[in-house]
């Protein structure tokens, strides 16, 4: 029989699943939007039960979508969202609902932990990374603090995809490339830390850290119980899996040092790996990747396609439903109302800081230069302009550790979109390649899949099997012009709003 691969995405606002041939074909595809819950100011979670049922449901959609027998699914991997957290007892039950990594209820212990001299002497050279308040060793402080009894009655700390895994095996792990950017791993020795754990006042959760694996490593079987609830076949291993920036840069070709990878989704991630790790405190995360020599270095924050989707559910509410009516996508709507306006007609401008920023201190999201004359069609053009001009100041950040770019490749909801993308290509003055992939996150997590069970040697084979360019567009001259100098007045318009921010508005 023909062998097929199952890939698992668990992002900030959608669950997926995807059955691909051994080439990388995707032959089946079924997603479902899981409810962000916010019941504070700074407070993003997810109901865990939701998310297992929504997982549940994509998984037995896509297998009757591909109309093959589940016994040619020769494995199974998942990634899903960095950071957050989701603790569980032994039995998966969840002891606190999951919480996303746009969360910023914990804030007020990063200051704290910068301003301890230790951090950049003891502490940067173990994580290689910044610390900011989605991240686990945060939420682990806040609910340390306010819900110690979620606490004792953790067994298990898992990152999503290592929770979603978890219910599949029974196995409890954590994988490497997403443990390492959450500030809980010694990332240079690759191992667990207390001393690390002590200086974030943690040292006592050491016992609810599971087992370190890799992410081609086997880390169990599909249960009779997940078998009978998702159509899976018992038995069918399941690897270890990926970070979804990993996922989405291995499924983009980022296999050299030379290219570099963007990843529009919740958050906006900017990327590219090196075989000298990067340990910066102003840069953003040097990570583990999934090709042994390489690390991930990473400029992120989560200002990228999550502000366009809170615009869209709290000011495009009658178009939703026009668009439902009519069957077509609401970003399609939302495309055309960009592809009617010009960048020059407009100067609106847009920060994406709706759920926080770790490169601008106390910012928040806002509207400026709006007057009586703009049409809702500017302030969706604003949207996503400044998103785009948000992945361009972590670009400018990156370019600090490398040589200039002649050419990147982009990943994310983004590139369904033709008008965004050249949009992309225009401010960034540089060609964009599109590789020939719906979905990133399933694709990259499906190599491990291959991998393990030895269909292909290493992650690197499996992404030149698997991976093509689509096509690439270039910039157009007039419009990079206009877009330099939108830019130009973003960043000093930023800085001005930083004092603003700082004092408060209130």
């Amino acid at each position: 029989m023909d062998k097929y691969f199952m890939g698992i995405d668990n992002g900030g606002t959608i669950t997926k699943a995807a059955i691909y041939t051994s080439a990388g074909k995707e032959i089946g595809l079924a997603t479902r939007k899981t409810k962000m819950i916010m019941p504070q100011p700074y407070h993003t979670e997810k109901n865990m039960e939701e998310l297992w049922k929504a997982n549940i449901s994509v998984i037995k959609e896509a297998i009757r979508i591909s109309k093959i027998k589940v016994e040619q699914i020769a494995g199974v991997s998942i990634t899903g969202h960095g950071n957050g957290i989701y603790l569980s007892n032994k039995y998966g039950e969840p002891v606190y609902n999951g919480i996303v990594s746009t969360d910023n209820r914990a804030k007020h212990y990063i200051e704290n932990w910068y301003s301890d001299a230790r951090f950049e002497k003891e502490i940067l050279p173990k994580t290689m990374q910044s610390i900011w308040a989605g991240q686990p060793v945060a939420l682990l402080a806040w609910l340390k603090d306010n819900h110690p009894k979620v606490i004792e009655e953790t067994d298990y700390i898992f990152m999503v995809k290592d929770y979603i895994r978890f219910k599949l095996t029974g196995k409890a792990y954590l994988e490497l490339t997403d443990i390492s950017g959450t500030n809980l791993l010694n990332v240079r020795d690759r191992c667990y830390d207390k001393e690390l754990l002590a200086f974030f006042g943690l040292e006592d959760i050491l016992p609810k850290l599971p087992p370190l694996k890799e992410s081609t490593d086997l880390c169990g079987y599909i249960t009779k119980e997940a078998a009978n609830v998702t159509g899976l076949k018992e038995g069918t291993p399941v690897a270890g899996g990926l970070f979804d920036i990993a996922a989405s840069a291995i499924a983009s070709g980022l296999i050299t040092d030379k290219e570099l990878c963007i990843v529009a989704g919740t958050w906006s991630i900017n990327e590219f790996i090196t075989k000298t790790p990067i340990i910066d405190r102003e840069l953003f995360m040097t990570s583990i990747y999934c090709l042994p020599e390489y690390w991930l270095v990473t400029e992120a924050s989560p200002t990228s396609a999550s502000n366009l989707e809170w615009f869209i559910d709290n000011f495009m509410v009658q178009e939703k439903l026009n668009a439902k009516e009519n069957g077509v996508p609401i970003y399609d709507i939302c495309n055309e109302m960009v592809k009617n306006t010009t960048p020059e007609e407009s100067d609106l401008l847009f920060f994406p800081f709706l759920f926080g920023s770790n490169t601008v201190p106390n910012a928040n999201s806002c509207f400026i230069g709006m007057n009586s004359w703009h049409k809702k069609e500017h302030l969706v053009r604003a949207v996503y302009e400044g998103i785009v001009f948000g992945h361009i100041y972590h670009i400018e950040r990156l370019l600090q550790y490398r040589d200039k770019l002649e050419k990147t490749r982009i990943a994310g909801g983004v590139t369904k979109s033709n008008v965004w993308l050249q949009m992309f290509a225009d401010c960034l003055q540089i060609p964009l390649e599109i590789v020939e992939v719906n979905e990133h996150g399933t694709l990259g997590t499906v190599m491990c899949a291959a991998v393990m069970t030895g269909n292909y040697h290493s992650i690197k084979e499996a992404a030149d099997k698997m991976i093509k360019i689509e096509s690439t567009i270039y910039p157009t001259k007039e419009n990079s012009r206009i877009y330099k100098v939108k830019y130009m007045n973003y960043k000093k318009t930023l800085k001005r709003m930083e004092e603003v921010w700082k004092v408060g508005v209130y």
